[in-house]
């Protein structure tokens, strides 16, 4: 819009000429001075035009302006609420994990398909499942027990084996600020540092009932139903342990131990306190 030389009236300087404008500023030759005002702001309450034509298309301008202010400030508010809301989520985050009570079987166990081995380790994080029955059914599983200190183990039996053939895959830490209670889509991520795939000479000796027992029955070794379960987290230690002695590669062995190491301090476990393994495959 061109105002130049445009006739405008001010309440307080008298009958000016416009000289130079852009989309913040204006400045208006009066009798005796120029003065600048704020564009289009100085319009709304204390200049006015005297072409009617251009004052119109002007008040379209004008409104156009007072309606991008109003978004903007709508906007602004909408990001207040919003931080104010990811804060107190974060309060109550960090509430929980200050105020968590380790669980003595707050690890967990999966029993992975051939076809969900490789997503396992390319995306590092494995689906809890869905609930099958009750009034929550077709929802995801909530891993409620996993907080910090847990971790989760991937196990796999091949097609022609047996039950107690089951082998660990590999083992990771959940993410840094993973809780279960919180979980709702199920997806189970593990933490950036954390984790590790074995390979399959060292998984060929990593057998999980030697290491996992139900003491309900511990002569048997079932997994009959369900995807996943809960474990002892001494065992998670004593197989991580063995894990370290695997290694031959000096950095490998490094990284295990220091994996051990953080999981031994997260679940108040030392070695002088963890007993061998004891699973049902020993017990034969």
């Amino acid at each position: 819009m061109n105002l130049i030389d445009k006739k405008v009236t001010h309440k307080r300087f008298g009958t000016g000429s416009i000289v130079e404008h852009n989309d913040s500023i204006i400045e208006i030759h009066f009798a005796t001075e120029i003065k600048k005002f704020v564009f289009p702001d100085v319009f709304a309450k204390h200049l006015e035009l005297h072409d009617k034509s251009v004052a119109h298309s002007l008040e379209k301008v004008i409104q156009e302006r007072e309606n991008e202010r109003k978004e903007e400030e709508l906007k602004k508010e909408e990001e207040k609420e919003l931080h104010r809301k990811k804060h107190e989520l974060r309060l109550e985050h960090e509430k929980l994990m200050k105020n968590h009570k380790l669980h003595p079987q707050s690890q967990m166990v999966f029993w992975c398909d051939t076809e969900e081995r490789d997503s396992a380790f390319s995306e590092w994080k494995v689906f809890s499942g869905i609930i099958k029955s009750g009034t929550n059914k077709g929802q995801p599983n909530k891993p409620s027990r996993l907080h910090q200190n847990s971790a989760v183990l991937l196990t796999g039996v091949d097609s022609n084996k047996s039950e107690e053939d089951r082998r660990i895959l590999g083992v990771y830490m959940v993410e840094e600020e993973f809780i279960g209670k919180h979980c709702e889509d199920g997806n189970i991520p593990a933490h950036s540092v954390y984790r590790l795939q074995l390979s399959e000479e060292e998984s060929a000796q990593m057998f999980f009932w030697n290491y996992y027992v139900n003491e309900k029955f511990p002569d048997k070794m079932t997994w009959n139903t369900g995807k996943h379960r809960y474990f002892d987290n001494s065992w998670m230690a004593q197989i991580l342990q063995d894990i370290i002695s695997l290694k031959n590669d000096s950095e490998e062995r490094k990284q295990v131990q220091q994996f051990y190491d953080h999981f031994c301090k997260m679940n108040h476990i030392t070695d002088q306190e963890l007993p061998k393994p004891n699973g049902a495959l020993m017990r034969k």
